[in-house]
Order: C-alpha cells, then sequence, then structure tokens
C-alpha cells in the first residue's frame, strides 16, 4: 500500500511537471505571436489601402500606358518599375535595371491572374486584374534574369517570360 501511494505521487509529480512545461509553451508561443505582430507588420498592406486600378483601361491611361515610360527613377539609386503582366506577356520586355539600386516593382494585369517570379531571387507576387502587386528587390549581380508566370493563365501560359537585364 506504501509503495503504491509513492508510485501515485511521483506519477502526480510527473503529470505535474509535463503540464506546467505545456503551459510555459503555450505563453511562450503567444507572446512570440504577439512579438511578430508588433514588430514585423511594416510590410502588410492595411485593409482600404491596397492600391488599385481599373484594369480595362490601363494599357491606355496611367503609368502602365508607355512602355518606354515604364522604368523611371525615384531617388538616389532606387528606381519604380511598372510592368504589366498580360496573356501571354510582360511589358516592358526586356526591363533594363542598374546592379545594386533598389527596385520597387509595381505590377499589375488587365486579364486575368497573372505570376511574375524572377528565377534565382525571392522576387515571386501573384498579379490581379484591377489591384497592384508591389515587391521590392535589389539585384546584386549584374546579369539576365528570366521572369515567369507561375499561375496558369490559359492555353500559351507555357511560353510567358519575360527578362531583366541588370547593367554594371
Amino acid at each position: 500500500m506504501v509503495d503504491e501511494h509513492k508510485a501515485h505521487k511521483a506519477i502526480l509529480a510527473y503529470e505535474k511537471g509535463w503540464l506546467t512545461f505545456a503551459i510555459v509553451m503555450l505563453v511562450v508561443f503567444i507572446a512570440l505571436i504577439a512579438y511578430t505582430l508588433a514588430t514585423h507588420s511594416a510590410g502588410v498592406v492595411p485593409a482600404g489601402q491596397l492600391e488599385r486600378v481599373d484594369p480595362t483601361k490601363v494599357r491606355t491611361e496611367g503609368p502602365w500606358a508607355d512602355p518606354t515610360q515604364a522604368v523611371v527613377q525615384t531617388g538616389p539609386n532606387q528606381y519604380t518599375v511598372y510592368v504589366l503582366a498580360f496573356a501571354f506577356g510582360y511589358q516592358p520586355n526586356p526591363i533594363e535595371v542598374p546592379q545594386g539600386a533598389e527596385i520597387v516593382f509595381k505590377i499589375t494585369s488587365p486579364d486575368v491572374i497573372h505570376g511574375f517570379h524572377v528565377e534565382g531571387t525571392n522576387v515571386n507576387v501573384e498579379v490581379l486584374p484591377g489591384e497592384v502587386s508591389t515587391v521590392r528587390y535589389t539585384f546584386k549581380s549584374p546579369g539576365e534574369y528570366r521572369i515567369i508566370c507561375n499561375q496558369y493563365c490559359g492555353l500559351g501560359h507555357q511560353n510567358m517570360f519575360g527578362k531583366i537585364v541588370v547593367r554594371e
């Protein structure tokens, strides 16, 4: 009977230890989530502040209408590139940017959902008609980078490529 009582107390201590560990871990995870939300939400577009365009007029009005004016220097060593993703290509093509400059891509579509993935980089966004997808990237190495549509957009999807030329 005494051995049984000691065994029961040992099991209770063991269970209390694991219960304490689980509660501590839960508090730690909640604290980490709160910290992440408080410090890493700068890149998130708040509701109501999403940049939109009229997909029926994007080819004729605004910065996407003229592909010769698509690369705009907006500051010292900073450029904005207005990219139009359409079935089955990208405009402008090729895109020429300098090495080491911060490039802000503003991408939209006049027709269907497309993808904008730059091979060899972490640039990978979904492009929706009527919405402007914005992504920043600095090309550290000169060369040619292929743009791939990674969202099925129709029968010519497999031929939808673009090119970024990064010059020294």
